[in-house]
């Protein structure tokens, strides 16, 4: 990994207290950086200060900033004396909203206003969390190659719901704004697929709520449902070496270690909690979708049942210099953090 050019560099990180926020900013402190972390409400701002002292991080580095994603104000003032910026903030959720816009539109205006301050005072590099959302949906089933930094979602195309395009136009959207001032190489894009490991809080984000449900009985039986897993400390590693490294300037970075189905993912928290009771019985494909026929969320995932998609994660693998942490691992730490954090 490139270490940073200066220390005490101020990195504006948005989202600095959500899940991937939180490790991104634990792994900036630990490089030396200034952290500038954004919130909604300056209110969280204690609890997050806390969490990154527990996890052994310089806090006396750490600054605050409300910023909100559907607002101007404050934006100019936060890139004050920044030399890069770490977008992550986005909206993520399981539950897909009524209105499509209530995700699509805080994602690509706050990429919009984020990058568009960046601009207005120069940052040096600006790196942004987009998705594999944003890379492998849309496609046909026999599409069997892994996907690349090359590929695009097709918003056309079948299983596209409403976060798929938010975080497909969001990324658009910031290479255009790219582009357009003549700076598309100092903009790179991590595409991480679900992002499992240890938490900092008792905030499991979003990806962490497939292992909570097979702990907490929601899940009865077993769909054939394919996730991409990859290690939260291998994301945020690869956010801080992006904003230095001169392979990453202009590119896209897709991450996860391998696809695996939900069955084999009950297996793996199994034998990490042998105590737990954990779902054996695989749901059949038709019982799925009988189901969707009243559950709009399932509906939107029934074409995917048991199509593994995979990622050429690559130049991930060269920016970090070393193979990613294994899926497995990712899976058993959020496990015994769950029961760490006593969220099951």
């Amino acid at each position: 990994m490139t270490a940073p050019t200066l220390q005490n560099d101020r990195v504006l990180l948005t989202g600095v207290s959500g899940f991937l926020g939180g490790h991104v900013a634990l792994a900036l402190l630990n490089a030396g950086y200034i952290v500038r972390g954004s919130v909604r409400n300056l209110g969280k701002a204690e609890s997050v200060r806390a969490t990154l002292e527990r996890a052994g991080a310089n806090v006396s580095r750490l600054e605050f900033v409300a910023l909100d994603l559907l607002s101007d104000k404050g934006w100019d003032e936060a890139m004050e004396g920044v030399r890069y910026l770490q977008h992550t903030a986005s909206p993520f959720v399981i539950d897909l909203p009524e209105d499509k816009m209530d995700l699509i539109r805080p994602a690509v205006e706050g990429t919009e206003r984020a990058l568009n301050a960046a601009l207005r005072t120069n940052v040096e590099r600006i790196v942004l969390t987009s998705s594999m959302a944003a890379i492998a949906y849309g496609h046909a089933k026999a599409h069997t190659k892994p996907f690349t930094d090359k590929d695009w979602t097709n918003l056309d195309g079948r299983e596209v719901n409403a976060y798929i395009e938010s975080k497909t136009l969001a990324e658009q959207r910031a290479w255009d704004i790219m582009r357009t001032a003549g700076r598309a190489a100092d903009l790179t894009t991590i595409n991480p697929s679900a992002i499992l490991g240890p938490l900092l809080d008792q905030d499991p984000g979003t990806s962490a709520l497939i292992v909570k449900r097979l702990l907490d009985g929601s899940v009865p039986a077993l769909p054939r449902l394919p996730f991409v897993i990859v290690d939260v400390r291998d994301i945020a590693n690869a956010h801080v070496a992006a904003m230095t490294a001169d392979s990453a300037r202009g590119r896209r970075f897709p991450m996860g270690e391998r696809p695996i189905l939900m069955g084999e993912v009950a297996d793996i928290v199994r034998k990490a909690v042998p105590d737990r009771k954990v779902p054996r019985l695989t749901m059949p494909d038709w019982a799925v979708r009988i189901y969707a026929l009243f559950d709009r969320d399932v509906r939107g995932i029934v074409n995917e049942l048991g199509v593994l998609k995979h990622l050429d994660s690559s130049g991930a693998i060269a920016l970090l210099g070393r193979p990613l942490i294994p899926a497995d691992q990712a899976i058993t730490a959020t496990t015994h953090a769950l029961i760490e954090h006593r969220i099951v």
